[in-house]
């Protein structure tokens, strides 16, 4: 009896430390869930889910010669996107030349003006039967012009009344007040400074036809192009696009980099004008690595970087042999492949479900095999 008789003060006890919380409990409990959600409000906003397609876009535009028409193709298949626009754009050599089109065209006709601008440039190149047409986009390597032309057909000889047919194409297709419209998208020209060779940007106010001439101008075929007491050479040598300056200046979220010079190539040449192509390969790619690892250190390094996804589009993966293919050919045949190339690629990349960054770089596939006698030029 007495064991029942005292259950029920033990199950009094128990509802009593059951009791609800107090006040003070409450609100310490409100605010640490409100807490969590402003922390959570926050880390939403410094990684905002990336937006595909992106609606706005800068460019990094490499040179590399002929190999630039898939620049051309990339660029027609992304004025096609009637959402997209573009923030800046950064370019060096031909690279240089497809950028300051694309800018032109936009302002003064749009996308289709942009598009009609690179057909129109890009055609003339083709129909140029003359062995100057490769030399107007940094066709020849420094190296490979001397093979071609012997040290007694160099600068002024080969060019001696400064006669340069690009800066008549220029004049003729181009406004180059219209670079200065407040609807033109940022511009980045990279050029050398040969007393120093570091690397010179000329931005929208700055850029005439002679900035596209020193940013195309091979050192052993055409001479050294001066601009304010300077002068300077092909920008591919110091900075193959600009990169950290395009970074610096973007204010999107994407950077799209088209890079149309090879970076592998299976074979190890052996006559001088394989060593001398797989040289220039190497020169052409080396500054866009480095700009690209410095970038990726910086995000990496930084507390809190800004958002940005760097994309790549290498015209390699999706032209096979093009390391051993040669960037002054501007036959009809091979600008026309290199174009349909470009489209398509950039046509996957659009269409892609997610991101993907610049580096690590996915590998292309392993090359057929083949004799190991070089390719021919």
């Amino acid at each position: 009896m007495l064991t029942t008789a005292r259950q029920p003060d033990a199950t009094v006890e128990v509802r009593t430390q059951a009791e609800p919380p107090t006040l003070t409990t409450s609100i310490r409990a409100e605010t640490r869930r409100a807490a969590e959600r402003t922390a959570s409000d926050i880390a939403g906003l410094a990684s905002p889910q990336p937006q595909w397609p992106p609606r706005r876009l800068s460019l990094a535009l490499q040179g590399g010669g002929s190999f630039s028409a898939f620049t051309w193709g990339v660029l027609d298949r992304l004025l096609d996107e009637d959402h997209l626009d573009f923030d800046t754009i950064s370019g060096a050599s031909a690279g240089a030349v497809n950028a300051v089109l694309l800018a032109c065209g936009l302002v003064q006709g749009g996308r289709e003006g942009a598009r009609a601008l690179l057909m129109q440039f890009w055609t003339r190149m083709m129909n140029d039967g003359s062995f100057r047409a490769p030399m107007l986009i940094g066709g020849f390597s420094p190296a490979g012009s001397s093979v071609a032309f012997s040290p007694a057909l160099r600068s002024g000889q080969l060019d001696p009344f400064d006669l340069d047919p690009l800066r008549q194409l220029l004049a003729t297709d181009l406004d180059f007040a219209a670079l200065r419209a407040t609807a033109c998208p940022k511009l980045l020209i990279g050029a050398t400074r040969v007393r120093d060779g570091r690397q010179q940007i000329f931005r929208n106010r700055d850029i005439t036809a002679d900035v596209v001439l020193a940013s195309t101008c091979p050192p052993l075929v055409h001479c050294a192009v001066e601009i304010d007491g300077e002068s300077y050479w092909d920008g591919g040598y110091s900075t193959n696009p600009p990169m950290l300056s395009l970074v610096q200046d973007s204010e999107t979220a994407d950077l799209l980099v088209v890079q149309v010079t090879p970076s592998h190539d299976p074979y190890v040449p052996i006559t001088m004008a394989a060593i001398d192509r797989r040289l220039d390969q190497i020169v052409a790619n080396a500054t866009l690595n480095a700009e690209i690892a410095a970038l990726e250190w910086a995000r990496t390094a930084s507390a809190s970087p800004r958002p940005q996804q760097i994309h790549r589009i290498a015209a390699e993966d999706h032209i096979e042999g093009l390391g051993q293919r040669n960037a002054a050919d501007l036959g009809h045949g091979f600008v026309t492949l290199l174009h349909r190339s470009g489209r398509s690629a950039a046509h996957r990349w659009l269409k892609q479900a997610t991101a993907t960054t610049a580096a690590p770089r996915k590998e292309p596939h392993p090359p057929r095999q083949r004799p190991v006698a070089q390719a021919a030029m």
